[in-house]
């Protein structure tokens, strides 16, 4: 068997895998508080880059920054029934306003609140309340704000990014002065999340509407992009809603309209988080670790100096520095090209094993010898670790921005590829059982994939797929709209449903 960096591969413990990449990759650990995670520099530099481009995707669409309270009145959440449910389970709540020294060296919890405060699950409730004092007139809207925060939800059962109790995230929340405005605006963000996640994350995405029984707490529709992993469970990696006037109502947000009569606004909201972390680990990477797309690595060329004497390692050392000043002088993507040079003292298998394990798109490991034929020698993360060519200077740098390119279509490619070869159309029942049902119970964690069939937009078809752990993930908005039967009630509809295993 061929020996891999990550042990277990993907095929021996897929689960087990993701976390081992994460350590080797040194993105995050778990924190001393549980269910939270710490992210590390390398974890946080690619948040960093997802955050940066789609920021500047909001505000090229009208959207500006803001901030709100991280703590979130009780009486808030208690105005939208369905939403306070929805959430209920998961909440925080602070109590106390300090603590005291109980007399044996313990602090304990003092001052009991009047009312009670919900660490934010969401931030609906108090982004209503404030909407309802900035909002008089049809003057004043449209309202399209952004927050980028933390938020709070008790989990029973984590995994780092995909589901953690505080993870970071972006929430979008607009208010409109017409029905068609806002839904608009619900589905022009969810092409810009379809967008960003195929061009910069390399990571192919089903745009499409959630089952009435899959919407968010208080929506009037919900919309998603939903993604394949490795392990051909799927993810929902971003949603926009369209909340009707149910949060308006709820939060008194009325202006007046052109003809002066006081009306509702209409609201949407839309956001993504740090589970793109996790689409990105498990969608690229190999058994020899990370694989990141060009657009969010960090680092997109780490330069690794070889040399076997002190006479060697200063012409090496220069010949590097100079290299890497040329390559920050070039862009890709509208961006300088971001360069690490790794001259520390420490062998060049075990450099060049981390920054393979780190991701990195370009690896250039640079000798004496290479330094005699002015070239690099260059080994690509898309490519097998052994797969290295040397190349000119020249070459290189004139080619550099077409290399990145490539590497990041080549992820693309590879993912639409892999989706493509796990999804089926499925016609009946007792198809849906087969393709759902493990075929070797050795290898429960690798799964089916997408199912694609006719299914009603009812609740009542969850008795059906619940047994098979499998969920409604979306009713795609590219399809024909042809008619057919339920497979699961066999009462008419026009539009097909994705199934899956899911995170």
């Amino acid at each position: 068997m061929e020996k891999t960096a990550i042990t277990p591969t993907r095929a021996q413990d897929y689960p087990e895998w993701y976390q081992q990449v994460i350590n080797a990759a040194d993105l995050a650990e778990n924190s001393p508080v549980r269910g939270c995670m710490v992210i590390k520099p390398w974890g946080y530099a690619i948040w960093e880059a997802i955050q940066k481009d789609l920021d500047q995707r909001f505000k090229d669409t009208g959207h500006v920054n803001a901030y709100f309270p991280l703590l979130i009145p009780l009486s808030y959440l208690e105005k939208e029934a369905e939403h306070v449910e929805g959430f209920a389970k998961e909440c925080a709540v602070v109590t106390h306003h300090r603590l005291k020294d109980n007399g044996k060296g313990k602090l304990i919890p003092d001052g009991e609140l009047e009312e009670p405060y919900v660490i934010r699950p969401t931030s609906e409730t108090i982004i209503g309340e404030m909407y309802s004092r900035w909002v008089q007139s049809y003057r004043d809207l449209p309202i399209l704000v952004n927050q980028w925060a933390n938020v709070m939800r008790w989990e029973m059962r984590t995994r780092i990014f995909l589901r953690t109790s505080e993870f970071l995230w972006q929430e979008g929340h607009t208010a409109h002065a017409t029905k068609d405005e806002a839904i608009e605006e619900t589905l022009k963000m969810l092409d810009v999340y379809a967008d960003f996640a195929e061009e910069v994350l390399a990571l192919p995405v089903i745009k499409g509407e959630k089952p009435v029984f899959e919407r968010f707490p208080g929506a009037v529709n919900t919309y998603c992009i939903e993604a394949m992993m490795q392990d051909r469970k799927a993810i929902q990696a971003g949603t926009s809603h369209f909340l009707g006037q149910n949060f308006a109502k709820s939060s008194e947000i009325k202006f007046l309209d052109q003809n002066g009569q006081l009306q509702y606004v209409w609201t949407t909201s839309w956001g993504v988080t740090t589970r793109l972390i996790g689409c990105v680990i498990m969608t690229h990477s190999d058994d020899d670790g990370l694989v990141l797309p060009p657009r969010v690595a960090p680092e997109q060329i780490v330069i690794l100096p070889i040399y076997r004497n002190e006479e060697d390692r200063q012409k090496v050392l220069d010949y590097c520095h100079n290299l890497q000043k040329a390559l920050r002088g070039k862009t890709y993507a509208g961006q300088a090209i971001r360069v690490k040079m790794d001259d520390r003292d420490i062998s060049g298998g075990e450099k060049t094993w981390g920054w393979i394990k780190k991701g990195v798109p370009i690896r250039l490991e640079i000798g004496p010898r290479d330094i005699a034929n002015n070239s690099v020698f260059m080994g690509r993360r898309d490519l097998a670790a052994k797969d290295k060519k040397s190349l000119s200077v020249d070459e290189f740098t004139h080619q550099v921005e077409s290399i990145l390119a490539e590497i990041q279509s080549n992820l693309l490619a590879r993912a639409k590829e892999y989706r493509k070869q796990h999804s089926h159309e499925i016609n009946s029942l007792e198809e849906f059982k087969a393709f759902f049902t493990p075929k070797n119970a050795e290898e429960p964690e690798i799964h089916a994939g997408f199912a694609y069939c006719y299914a009603i937009d009812d609740p009542s078809i969850e008795e059906y797929i619940k047994p098979l752990k499998v969920t409604a993930r979306c009713i795609p908005l590219d399809q024909d709209d042809k008619p057919g039967k339920c497979i699961f009630t066999g009462k008419p509809t026009e539009r097909k449903m994705v199934f899956a295993k899911a995170y």
